[in-house]
């Protein structure tokens, strides 16, 4: 039965009570002191490493994840994880080489970056793309997807969901960075406690259905029972060798999608620019530790759920159904359903807790690039520290109810949130990380080169998504670039596998930057160019050890589970 008892909504009040109090507190502590734009926007140097390690993980994690990746532990098994796992060792590349250039630089917005690094008409561009993203596909989904989640296990309307969600994130967006940081901690303390629940109820399950019991046992038997779902490397043969490419999630597209979206993402990396390079580099680190834990909340309950619903336990088989067919999205709510009373409580605000973080972080990015890159540069240059603020909390408003009235029209569910998600971005990804990357590292590139990123990543995306509507792909198969894939006339055509075509897209990108920067620079053309030295990427020892132990770990997993 989809409802929740009195005791799941005394717990989440609980939860409730304790975010909204904590976050009342550190806003009125801030108040205390003059409020300015780099206080509302970045919480300047107020950040603690643990404060930004969590909220870039409660800012990370929501519906997607868990209903999401779920469903695909439920339908590919642990390949999925590769999202999570790349993400922590992404987070410490961005840690040793993104984040000084940032901060030695005074980044504070994306745009900035590339305003100051390129021109005025790149950064412009960007960020009416960046807030048409963000609104249209990031907010839009977050908050419809978190919507259908709590709808499914609660049976509240879904609309309703939807503005109880939005007007919760909104107030504590409105305290600024510093209240969403610290808030974070909390949501992800109820994030990690209530998914662990899950996934422990999940293991327990499996252990009674086969006679035993405990989470070991429990894990045990899924492995046996579910040994083709413990593979984080797919052969051409396997049926979601398209969704995740073999080794192309080691060495190929994997690394495009994760460093664009930790290293040059207004979303992700604003928690970080208001703090020293230590502390920054710890909460990445921190948030790089976290990671590792991720596919034992998102993905092993997938897992499990398939042994369940494979085996008949209970109403597995009627409840994984929707419109007559196996729907895997359905796995999470399912499980959540079967906790007893007060565990799905817990459960349930971890969710909400995902999804008003996420929500939150989305919401005060949409507000910093609006004020600091278009509202401050074009419409009230000569605006005030105080009318900044006013304008950042007016567009937060704004930018939910755009998300409110659009997201229903989507079908975003239709699609499915992860990948309705990856299918908008990855068509921009490669052209804007060769871009960043290049700006980065190499002072020759100039802003026609990143304009051709900008506009050609996108149309060599879009062609490379059309190309086997054109020609026959069946010789790329050989080399394994390609795939016999079902199209919705029921007709087969050779598809090249999404990942791979953000690094064909890439290459093409970073290669004709080249070519036209080195032609500009024969013509006289002297590029801006950024304070990058050698010495900005030293790490200390504590940070070494750390980003040590992690690619030891990540090594081991992908040995393990080759």
């Amino acid at each position: 039965m989809n409802s929740l008892s009195t005791y799941d909504y005394v717990v989440f009040l609980v939860y409730f009570l304790i975010v909204a109090v904590y976050g009342w507190a550190v806003y009125r502590k801030k108040q205390a002191h003059k409020e300015n734009s780099k206080d509302f926007f970045l919480a300047k140097d107020s950040l603690t490493w643990w404060a930004i390690g969590a909220s870039l993980i409660a800012s990370n994690i929501s519906a997607e994840q868990f209903i999401g990746m779920s469903g695909s532990g439920f339908t590919m098994g642990l390949a999925i994880a590769t999202y999570e796992w790349m993400a922590a060792a992404t987070l410490i590349i961005v840690a040793i080489f993104f984040i000084p250039v940032y901060l030695k630089n005074k980044i504070y917005t994306m745009p900035q970056f590339l305003g100051q690094r390129y021109n005025n008409t790149v950064a412009m561009i960007m960020a009416v793309f960046w807030l048409l993203l963000y609104v249209v596909v990031n907010l839009t989904s977050i908050l419809y997807l978190g919507a259908l989640a709590i709808n499914s296990i609660s049976g509240i309307n879904t609309t309703a969901c939807m503005y109880v969600l939005a007007v919760f994130a909104i107030i504590i967006t409105l305290g600024g960075m510093k209240v969403i940081g610290y808030t974070d901690v909390i949501q992800v303390f109820f994030l990690i406690l209530g998914g662990l629940a899950t996934t422990y109820l999940a293991l327990e399950l499996v252990a009674t259905h086969f006679g035993s019991s405990g989470v070991l046992n429990g894990l045990a038997m899924v492995k046996e029972k579910a040994s083709d779902h413990f593979h984080m490397i797919f052969r051409q043969e396997n049926p979601h060798y398209m969704d995740l490419p073999g080794l192309t999630v080691l060495i190929g597209g994997m690394w495009i999608v994760n460093l664009n979206y930790w290293g040059c993402n207004q979303y992700i990396t604003q928690r970080a620019l208001g703090a020293d390079l230590k502390t920054a580099r710890s909460g990445l680190l921190f948030a790089a530790g976290l990671k590792l834990l991720m596919p034992v909340i998102v993905v092993l309950p997938g897992i499990a759920a398939y042994v369940l619903y494979k085996e008949g336990y209970g109403d597995f088989k009627t409840a994984m159904v929707k419109d007559g067919a196996l729907n895997a999205d359905s796995a999470y709510p399912v499980l959540l359903n079967l906790l007893p009373s007060g565990l799905k409580g817990l459960s349930f605000a971890a969710l909400t807790a995902a999804i008003v973080a996420s929500l939150a972080g989305k919401a005060n990015s949409i507000a910093t690039i609006f004020t600091l890159d278009i509202y401050n540069k074009v419409i009230n240059k000569g605006a005030n520290e105080h009318r900044q603020v006013v304008v950042g909390r007016i567009t937060v408003i704004v930018a939910m109810l755009l998300a409110i009235v659009i997201a229903p029209q989507l079908g975003i569910d239709k699609k499915g949130g992860f990948q309705f998600i990856q299918e908008y971005t990855g068509f921009v990804s490669p052209g804007i990380f060769a871009m960043f990357i290049l700006g980065f590292f190499w002072k020759r590139t100039t802003s026609n080169a990143a304009l051709f990123a900008t506009i050609g990543g996108f149309l060599l995306s879009v062609g490379f998504k059309a190309l086997p509507n054109f020609c026959n792909l069946e010789w790329l198969s050989n080399f394994g670039f390609a795939k016999l894939a079902e199209q919705k006339d029921g007709s087969m055509l050779y598809e090249i596998p999404f990942l791979d075509r953000m690094g064909f897209v890439f290459i093409i990108c970073v290669v004709s930057m080249v070519v036209i920067s080195l032609f500009e620079n024969r013509n006289g053309v002297n590029p801006k160019s950024l304070e990058v030295d050698r010495s900005m990427f030293k790490t200390n020892a504590g940070f070494a050890a750390g980003a040590l132990i992690i690619s030891g770990i990540l090594i081991a997993l992908y040995s393990i589970f080759w």
